[in-house]
């Protein structure tokens, strides 16, 4: 199911959602993105390694600490995209890509293009919003 695509192709409204050229456009946006994060994974454990000598200055090794903190969580966080991005490949490959979870309506291919890994369509994911909203004020 390869499609060829040409090094500018760009997703347009006017051919059919989620035709074979969509799905490799993502596919390739999703698994670069994927990339992109394991490099800089690798570059943070690289900067972490060298970074673990212990530090004379109470103040040095209290910034030392707050940056390895951040670092960390940052690491998380990616860590936990890796598996958003993983799934949007599964949902690819079994060719529900695309569609609005709640909805089962075609997500939009600009909001997909800003986020290759969203699952619900902007209506959905404001009233999923709204109701996170309301739960958590009262």
């Amino acid at each position: 199911m390869t499609a060829t695509l040409a090094e500018d192709y760009k997703p347009s409204d006017s051919e059919p959602f989620m035709n074979d050229r969509q799905i490799e456009y993502f596919r390739r946006k999703l698994l670069n993105w994927k990339d992109d994060i394991i490099k800089e994974s690798k570059e943070t454990i690289s900067h972490l390694q060298e970074e673990n000598h212990i530090l004379p200055d109470v103040a040095d090794r209290a910034s030392s600490e707050t940056d390895r903190s951040l670092e960390l969580r940052t690491r998380d966080r990616q860590r936990k995209l890796i598996s958003k991005i993983d799934a949007a490949l599964k949902r690819i490959d079994d060719r529900s890509y695309g569609y609005c979870e709640d909805t089962g309506e075609p997500i939009g291919l600009k909001r997909l293009d800003a986020r290759p890994i969203a699952t619900l369509s902007i209506e959905a994911q404001e009233r999923h919003e709204k109701r996170e909203r309301v739960y958590r004020d009262e």
